[in-house]
């Protein structure tokens, strides 16, 4: 009976496996921050290799014993809550104000690398259909997906990479992060439509659920948006911090199971509600930080391992063709995204070597392509073997980012100004806590 009721009980196992992730993932992001690398490259690399890639290739019964298939789902609901605190993160980091005086070249890079990416990422999908579609999934739901993901920037860490070279407040890091944002809520809405499509039997049920999302966003933006700031503009002075808390954490649940039941993604509910909080508050600002003191270093780690667990490698190891398909879906990724962000950039009137760096940080996927990864893999949109290509190129991508922007010849302002952005002291409240995310 008490062997049956060890078993059963997951906690103790729970607390072996949750700070040996805390801890590798933080000792994954210390050695590549040595290597100027933002510390998501890292931690998605102690994920796959926590996974069957390296440590159950090398030792299959280490990571049964650390990963038992009892404790995966009470893994996987942690780190699905710590990703849902930080899309509401990315949505309340997500400053339109950065548009001002960029508005019309952030617009045309950013469509340009959402077009472009879509364009080249179809054709791909086309090809790969019928070697890598699961069976049963409709060609235009797979070629949807595989096109979005190609459109994806991790704007969280494109800021993080612009605040550790001193970049963000200059004109370069400006017009790339105002371009980051309107790409992010792009590929958002783009996903939206493709997981209506994706989860729906018939187009009147993709219909529906198109029509209901409309009208959840309606309620949000009319509605809720409004009530949040005239509460919000009172809460400074009335509302305790444990209070905001509560409504802050509530509302990005409540909000996430409205998506889910729509059938759009739970995940989107919770950017969503992020972008509708209203900035400035200084309570907001402090529930935020301490939500993000949680969510990222601590349940976030659990989400990299549950992908690494998905990633395999070795799906890839015997075959040379295998090989040559990542090979390309890497080459349609950079392509897509580096070169159409560049010729924006310039047609826009930049120069080209502003123009090559906010190309190469607009190719930057990090984390958020694992979002979208991850739900086409739930989705059943994807299988393991592609998956596993697509979570390499978000690796590849990321990692490679800092190194084209050294190429490239950006280096760090050295005026006052700049150094003033890079201290915080220009804007405390806001200029370094999305950088903080990445």
């Amino acid at each position: 009976m008490a062997a049956a009721a060890a078993v059963s009980d997951p906690l103790p196992q729970l607390l072996i496996v949750i700070p040996a992730v805390i801890l590798a993932c933080k000792l994954g992001a210390v050695l590549v921050r040595r290597l100027g690398q933002p510390p998501v490259v890292g931690e998605v690399a102690v994920g796959i290799c926590l996974g069957p890639s390296l440590l159950g290739w090398i030792w299959p019964e280490g990571q049964h014993a650390l990963f038992p298939a009892e404790v995966l789902p009470f893994v996987g609901a942690l780190g699905n809550l710590g990703l849902l605190a930080f899309m509401f993160l990315i949505g309340l980091e997500l400053d339109l104000k950065l548009l001002r005086g960029n508005s019309r070249t952030a617009i045309a890079v950013s469509q340009a690398s959402v077009a472009l990416p879509l364009v080249l990422g179809s054709l791909l999908a086309l090809t790969m259909y019928g070697t890598f579609a699961p069976e049963g999934v409709g060609r235009t739901a797979f070629v949807l997906f595989i096109a979005v993901s190609m459109s994806i920037t991790a704007f969280p860490v494109l800021a993080r990479i612009l605040t550790d070279r001193n970049l963000y407040q200059t004109k370069m890091g400006a017009l790339a992060m105002a371009s980051a944002a309107v790409d992010d809520v792009t590929a958002w809405c783009l996903l939206a439509a493709v997981v209506a499509v994706s989860t729906s039997g018939s187009p009147l049920e993709a219909l529906t659920t198109v029509g209901l999302a409309v009208g959840y966003m309606a309620v949000m933006l009319f509605v809720v948006r409004p009530l949040l700031g005239r509460w919000v503009s009172r809460a400074d002075r009335k509302v305790s911090d444990g209070a905001m808390m509560v409504v802050l954490f509530s509302g990005l649940c409540l909000s996430a199971l409205a998506t889910e039941e729509i059938g759009v993604h739970a995940l989107f509910g919770a950017f969503v509600f992020g972008a509708m909080v209203p900035r400035g508050s200084q309570v907001v600002e402090r529930c935020a930080a301490r939500l993000h003191a949680v969510a990222v270093p601590v349940l976030l780690p659990l989400f990299f391992v549950v992908t690494g667990l998905k990633t395999d490698v070795g799906l890839l190891a015997g075959s040379a063709q295998q090989w040559l398909w990542a090979l390309a879906v890497l080459a349609v990724a950079v392509f897509g995204k580096w070169g159409a962000g560049s010729v924006a950039a310039r047609v826009a009137g930049q120069s080209w070597r502003d123009s090559l760096a906010i190309g190469a940080l607009m190719n930057c996927r990090g984390l958020t392509e694992l979002v979208v990864l991850n739900i086409g893999l739930g989705l059943g949109v994807i299988g393991p073997d592609l998956f596993t290509m697509l979570v390499l190129m978000a690796l590849v991508t990321t990692a490679m980012t800092s190194p084209a922007l050294n190429w490239i010849g950006v280096t760090s302002p050295a005026s006052a100004t700049d150094a003033k952005a890079e201290s915080g002291s220009a804007d405390p409240g806001r200029s370094r806590k999305p950088a903080e995310i990445g």
